[in-house]
């Protein structure tokens, strides 16, 4: 595929869950584990539910799918974000084919020949400079005698398989036990085309792999731990301008006959760009971290800030095609100016912030309707919003804009002593978070954090500037704010 094509796009008869599926509804929705009222989502909402669904319901926020009703209580609970699937049932190894896409790395493919199992695997050789060979009854080999990019040798692969799903996984990588046990389920949901496990690192202990932090560089370890790859330890749908807007190609699994290929033009940021038009397409994607594919990271600091500046020029070609969607900062415009008010650091400044936050709690006070505790839980959720306001805006600074907060920061005093403290501040707050929301976290002090992370900021928002520079176009550096 060289130019975009519009993905199969999901029919309304096709929209239902089979029976015996479940689903879980998230009890951190849930408030003091009352499921009548859920407060939960992106963007949050608030839902009621009623008698009805409640009889439905077991008291652990269980749902089983049996009938029109529980089908869809289940499938709106899901869409809204406050409820995860938890199939019991699914397609069989038999049917996935692993599409293996690979330059220069015999070595990486013969460990991920080993450890699919004896899953049938296509190679698709991207213009390697020695011929890449597979010896097993069930792999087969594809050449490009010259290099066509990533996209192009999955695309091909894809096109090979005769089976109902394919799995893609980079050379680099090695999948966990039951992997694709675990994925597969979930396509017994009929609307999901796209299912993804979590990327980890292969020398970190806590993987498959083994390995001490104490032998591996700094820029390994900061590898090991915040990788790009890895989305983290929450399962989730994948939706733009989520959380998680996108999972990966180096690992995931699709159902072959609706899933609409990767865009040969892009060698960089085409995973992205396929998960955004699948979800256009009305297909569901899911991340489900249960399921694990190890990576063998890049250990020395050099390649590991060339590869962030890489993936940073995509920025240009997502703009291009998905235009807000790529936007590097998305905010409501009374928060923007609260949280611009707030970074003033002046008395006016936060007074300011206060009257705008006062006024948008009032505002969800009377969303909530009859909640109980209504102006608690408003007051709490625009706290969380300008707090995720404050790291957002301090994490473009960083990222995206810092070319123009280097400049002002050498012209303005004041400028540069806020830009000292948004780098440390948000570096550290992310840091606390990562270690809150996964204590397995490979440990990094919080100091060595901070330089990595900065030094992160720095080749990416390099790499974007690049790719604007060269498309001429300022698309990728603008915010959105909406009413």
């Amino acid at each position: 595929m060289t130019a975009l094509e519009d993905p199969v796009r999901i029919a309304p008869e096709d929209d239902e869950l089979p029976d015996g599926f479940q689903v879980q509804i998230d009890l951190r929705c849930a408030r003091h584990d009352d499921l009548r009222y859920l407060v939960g989502g992106s963007p949050a909402r608030m839902l009621r539910m009623s008698d009805a669904a409640l009889s439905m319901t077991s008291d652990d926020g269980r749902i089983v799918v049996c009938d029109k009703a529980t089908r869809r209580l289940a499938r709106s609970l899901m869409d809204a974000g406050v409820a995860n699937p938890r199939p019991m049932f699914g397609p069989h190894a038999d049917e996935v084919t692993i599409v293996v896409p690979v330059r220069d790395n015999q070595a990486g493919v013969d460990r991920l020949i080993e450890a699919a199992g004896g899953v049938a695997v296509i190679i698709v050789d991207d213009g390697s400079r020695r011929p890449i060979s597979g010896d097993a009854p069930n792999v087969r080999v594809i050449r490009f005698e010259e290099n066509r990019g990533p996209a192009a040798a999955r695309n091909a692969g894809l096109a090979a398989a005769a089976t109902d799903y394919v799995a893609f996984l980079d050379s680099d990588v090695v999948p966990g036990p039951d992997w694709l046990t675990i994925l597969l389920a979930h396509f017994s949901d009929p609307t999901v085309a796209v299912v993804a496990p979590r990327i980890v690192g292969l020398t970190w202990s806590g993987a498959s792999g083994g390995g001490t932090a104490e032998k591996q560089s700094l820029a390994e370890r900061y590898e090991n731990g915040w990788s790009s790859l890895d989305m983290g330890p929450e399962e989730s749908a994948v939706v733009p301008s989520t959380a998680v807007a996108y999972v990966p190609s180096a690992a995931m699994l699709v159902r072959r006959k609706v899933f609409c290929g990767f865009d040969e033009e892009l060698r960089v940021a085409e995973d992205v760009d396929v998960c955004w038009r699948t979800h256009m397409a009305g297909w569901r994607i899911r991340y489900d971290p249960l399921a694990r594919v190890s990576h063998d990271h890049r250990t020395d600091l050099r390649s590991v800030l060339s590869r962030r500046r890489f993936y940073g020029t995509g920025a240009a070609f997502l703009a291009e095609r998905h235009g807000a969607r790529s936007a590097p900062l998305v905010m409501s415009i009374p928060m923007a100016a609260a949280v611009v008010a707030l970074m003033s650091r002046t008395k006016i400044g936060v007074a300011i912030a206060m009257v705008i936050l006062t006024q948008v709690a009032v505002r969800l006070q009377r969303r909530l309707g009859e909640l109980p505790s209504a102006p608690l839980v408003a007051a709490q959720m625009t706290g969380r919003a300008a707090g995720f306001g404050l790291l957002q805006a301090g994490g473009a600074i960083c990222r995206h804009y810092w070319p123009i907060a280097l400049v002002l920061a050498l012209i303005s005093s004041r400028f540069r002593k806020l830009t000292v403290e948004v780098a440390v501040a948000e570096g550290v707050v992310a840091w606390v978070r990562a270690l809150i929301a996964d204590p397995a976290t490979p440990t990094l002090g919080p100091i060595s954090y901070l330089v990595m992370r900065r030094l992160d900021d720095l080749a990416y928002g390099a790499g974007l500037w690049q790719g604007v520079i060269e498309h001429r176009d300022l698309a990728a550096l603008r915010p959105v704010l909406r009413p």
